[in-house]
């Protein structure tokens, strides 16, 4: 084979994901082309106001939030991506033996700790 024989089917491998991808982007783009001319235009100053609850802005949006909310939020993150690390170990346990047993329990053992120091640290306060 050639190389253009060579690069002419390893495009054609791909072609379905190269139909597939166009098809996905033109979709989003008739949709949204379709939505700008369909909708109803109403402009008014109560429509364009910004909605908090039903109830009238009293504050600027871009106020400062306390550093409490990020801290619990990433410590949700960090421990459920450490407690999803416990799924493949569980279904290649028979496999991987003591060894994995012995891993494990340190793994679990560094969660342990730095959940209780994170619960000293106030960190799961949420007042």
């Amino acid at each position: 084979m050639t190389g253009t024989e060579l690069l002419l089917d390893y495009l054609s491998r791909y072609f379905p994901v190269f139909v597939f991808v166009v098809i996905a982007l033109l979709f989003g783009v008739v949709t949204l082309v379709i939505s700008h001319f369909v909708q109803p235009k109403y402009p008014e100053a109560e429509k364009l106001s910004a909605y908090e609850c039903g109830s009238e802005p009293f504050s600027d949006a871009r106020m400062p939030f306390p550093v409490r909310y990020y801290i619990f939020a990433m410590l949700f993150v960090i421990f459920d991506i450490e407690v999803i690390f416990l799924y493949p170990w569980a279904v290649v346990f028979g496999k991987i033996g003591f060894i994995g047993l012995v891993e494990m329990l340190v793994f679990i053992a560094l969660f342990l700790v730095a959940y209780v120091y994170a619960w000293r640290k106030g960190a799961l306060e949420w007042d």
